[in-house]
This record gives structure tokens, C-alpha cells and sequence, in this order.
């Protein structure tokens, strides 16, 4: 929408300069009228293109469709919508519309469409050489056609498919290429944080098991069957030089999550700048205070098991690790969580600090540089994720949160499994609403100074 407005003010600009206005002998209502009838017209193209794009379906989520025909859609989409919007213009019978400004657009909208999609697409290239933004994919199937695909996606990584690992099936049990069976699939999913599944067995009962569990957990599963007589009404895709059949998509958040980003930079960057003269009081206030950093810095794992440096306020002596263990006796959590109430290892300074968490002010920046999101799931240690059992890793599905449902709602309960379900809670019951309801209420807890 925006290339094409762009496209439309640079239209307008050269048909209604004065200068061509004078040139023209159109008086200034006249002008200003005919720019009005313009607008409004190339508002309603501008909605029909990305209704036709939509149709065409050139707004699915990950691109496999090569650029040629990807662009080829583009042209007959705008292609469509300047034909409704030349059949809108001789029905009203409003004939004052430029034919320059309609031929400005049949020619410079598409390429602009095509360029911007071509210039993001090497955006993306660039992220998944990089190894970011990939999509963990199981391979289903040990046999030439799965070996051939893996292959082919390990050697394209511009498509953005990260292969884990094949599953064995049927007689291809004892595969020596294979990460595990067809039966091990929701612990593998879970274990390598599986986004995508593609089954190249033919076995339909196979195909149905995988159907079923992939459905279950909200995952992508894609066919690459040898044969088509399959009969279902399954859009056909290409991954490459691979034909593939969805059979199934999880759900999908693009816009809730680009919406959430958003909040969080807005949110983390003024919150930041406002509170810099509270942060250097405190950096002050804990240097005097006590020996040691200002900045505490601890290896937190993140979304899909990434690893980050959380930052926090130092709030205890500076040996307060080595000192854990000789404190395990006194732990007041329940399972993998490790607290203390009135914890000898906390300053002064740290424990008022704690009360009003000023101590999480610093988590604002893993916020700004992606690793966290102002709500999610607590970021755990790397001790405590050794810890969890196979189910436990759904809390790193998300981006973790410097707030969440557990602190708002059961921050002093010692239950692990409370703790767990409520992560579960928010997971499944997520939207744009739901963060704005936690964080409201964190402001209230913040304030009741109830932090440890």
C-alpha cells in the first residue's frame, strides 16, 4: 500500500503542479476539485490491487515461488484492478480523470510492486545466510527422494529451511541417514523446535500419523509425494525444483507478532529515555554501595533455545553465584526455580532495587536489540532448561518476556507447575489485548513495590 501511494503522489505531483495548472488554464477550485476525484479513485485502486494480489496469493507466508512468476502475478493483479478502475470511471461517468495519471500507474505501480518484492526477498536471502530467521524443518522418509531434498535445501539456504534431521518409517527403520523413527516425532519436534514438517514417505497411514500429531501442535506439513493420484484439493507449491502439497498450515500470527515488535521498540525506547536519570541514580547508588559491576550480565536461553546476555541491575554481592550452592538448603521454589526470601546475598541498594523493580530497567535494551519482548515467558538459565522435561520447552517458542502472566498473577508462589501453566496460559490464549491487559497490571504491581 505504501509503494503505492508513493506511486500516486508522485502521479498527482506531476499532473497538478500550478505550474501545469496555469499551463493547463485551470482555475484553482477546478484544480483542487479534479485533485480530490483523483485521490479517491486511486485510493480504490490501491485497495483493489492488494485485493488481487491477495487472490493470487502472493501474500502466503514463506516465498517459494520463483521471482519470475511471483512477478508475473504482480503485473496481472494491477493489470485487473486498472481494468475494474477504468469500468468504475466510464459507469460514474466522472470523465475528468488524467490519462496521464492511469497510464502512470499501469506502468510505474507493478514495477515499483516488483522491485520492493524483489528487494525484501534479498533481505531475506541475506537474513538466512546469516542464519537467522530459518525454519526448522523434520524430513519424513529415508529414501532417495528425502536424502535428495535435504540435500537440495542444505545447498539453497536462500529458501529459509533449516533440515534437523530425516525420520525413519516402515521398513527404512534401521536407516543409517535417519535423526530418529516416525513414532519419535512430537519429542523431535519439541527437541529441535520444529517449524515445519514435510513427509516424503508414501505409506498413508504414515501420512495420516504425521497429519494428525503436525495438527496437534499447530506445525506446516507438506507432501512430496512420487505420485499424484492422491486426490486431494491441496494447493500445489514448489520448494526449488520440488513439488509440495499442503495439507496442513498451524496457525499463523504474522501481523499480531509485527504489531507486537512494534509495541516493544515504541515502548522499550521511551521508557528507556524517560527512566535514564532514575538508571543513574541507581548505577550511583550500587557503585558506592558495594564492589563490583554496576551491570549484571547472565546467559539467559530465548526463543527456540537461543542464547543471550540478560542484563540487570546489580542487586547483590559481587560473588553471589559461587555463594548458590551453599544457600541450596534455604530455596523456597519449587523444582528447576531457585529464590530466597530476604536473600543474605542482596545489598541494601539492590533490595529497594528489587521492590520497585528497578533492577529490570536494563532487560529494556534485550527488548530493543530482539532477544526479549516486554511480555513472554521468564527467560530461564541454562541450568534450569536442563532441567525441564520435554514438555517444558513449549516456553521457548516465544521470545521471553521482562514481564508475564506469572508475575502479575502468582509471583510469589513457589510452584514450578504454576509456573509452567501459566507460561502454557498465555502461549495459547496470545493477542495484542492480552499483553496489553499484563502490562496495565504490572504497572500495579510495580507500584505496590511487591518485588523481592
Amino acid at each position: 500500500m505504501v509503494v503505492l501511494w508513493l506511486i500516486a503522489a508522485a502521479a498527482l505531483i506531476l499532473r497538478f503542479t500550478p505550474e501545469l495548472a496555469v499551463r493547463l488554464q485551470l482555475p484553482e477550485l477546478h484544480r483542487q476539485a479534479h485533485l480530490a476525484g483523483h485521490i479517491g479513485f486511486l485510493i480504490l485502486y490501491s485497495v483493489l490491487v492488494v485485493l488481487f494480489c491477495h487472490a493470487y496469493g502472493l501474500y502466503r507466508g514463506k516465498r517459494t515461488t520463483p521471482a519470475a512468476r511471483e512477478g508475473w502475478s504482480v503485473y496481472k493483479a494491477a493489470g485487473l484492478a486498472i481494468g475494474v478502475e477504468v469500468l468504475c470511471i466510464c459507469v460514474s461517468g466522472l470523465h475528468f480523470v488524467s490519462r496521464f495519471v492511469i497510464g502512470f500507474a499501469v506502468f510505474a505501480s507493478p514495477a515499483s510492486l516488483v522491485g520492493w518484492r524483489r528487494l525484501y526477498q534479498l533481505h531475506l536471502e541475506r537474513a538466512y545466510a546469516n542464519g537467522s530467521s530459518m525454519q526448522n524443518v523434520l524430513i519424513v522418509g529415508c529414501g532417495k527422494q528425502a536424502v535428495a531434498l535435504s540435500a537440495y535445501l542444505q545447498c539453497n539456504r536462500q529458501l529459509g529451511y533449516q533440515v534437523c534431521g530425516l525420520l525413519a518409517c516402515g521398513e527404512e527403520a534401521q536407516s543409517d541417514h535417519a535423526l530418529g523413527t516416525v513414532h519419535e516425532l512430537r519429542m523431535l519436534v519439541r527437541r529441535h523446535f520444529v517449524d515445519e514438517v514435510f513427509v516424503t514417505a508414501t505409506d498413508s497411514q504414515v501420512v495420516r500419523q504425521v497429519v494428525f500429531e503436525a495438527r496437534e501442535m499447530g506445525l506446516h506439513v507438506r507432501l512430496l509425494p512420487d505420485l499424484y493420484g492422491l486426490g486431494w484439493a491441496a494447493p500445489v507449491e514448489y520448494l526449488g525444483l520440488f513439488p509440495a502439497l499442503t495439507l496442513h498450515e498451524g496457525r499463523s500470527r504474522t501481523a499480531g507478532m509485527v504489531l507486537k515488535r512494534a509495541i516493544d521498540v515504541t515502548i522499550s525506547g521511551l521508557v528507556l529515555a524517560a527512566c535514564s536519570p532514575v538508571l543513574m541514580l541507581a548505577a550511583a547508588a550500587i557503585k558506592l554501595s558495594s564492589p563490583g559491576r554496576i551491570i549484571y550480565a547472565s546467559e539467559r536461553v530465548g526463543r527456540k533455545g537461543d542464547r543471550f546476555r540478560c542484563y540487570k541491575l546489580r542487586t547483590m554481592v559481587a560473588d553471589a553465584e559461587a555463594m548458590q550452592a551453599s544457600l541450596q538448603h534455604l530455596n523456597q521454589r519449587d523444582r528447576v526455580l531457585f529464590k530466597i526470601r530476604n536473600d543474605p546475598r542482596v545489598t541494601r541498594v539492590g533490595r529497594l532495587l528489587r521492590k520497585y523493580s528497578v533492577d529490570e530497567l536494563p532487560q529494556l535494551w534485550n527488548v530493543l536489540k530482539g532477544e526479549m519482548s516486554l511480555v513472554g515467558p521468564r527467560p530461564p538459565l541454562a541450568s534450569e532448561v536442563r532441567q525441564y522435561e520435554l514438555e517444558h520447552l513449549r516456553r521457548l517458542d516465544v521470545l521471553p518476556g521482562i514481564t508475564g502472566l506469572w508475575q502479575v498473577q502468582a509471583r510469589t508462589n513457589p510452584s514450578f507447575a504454576r509456573y509452567f501453566s501459566l507460561d502454557v496460559d498465555y502461549l495459547e490464549r496470545w493477542s495484542p489485548s492480552l499483553d496489553a491487559k499484563i502490562l496495565l497490571r504490572t504497572v500495579g504491581v510495580v507500584l505496590r513495590g511487591t518485588g523481592q
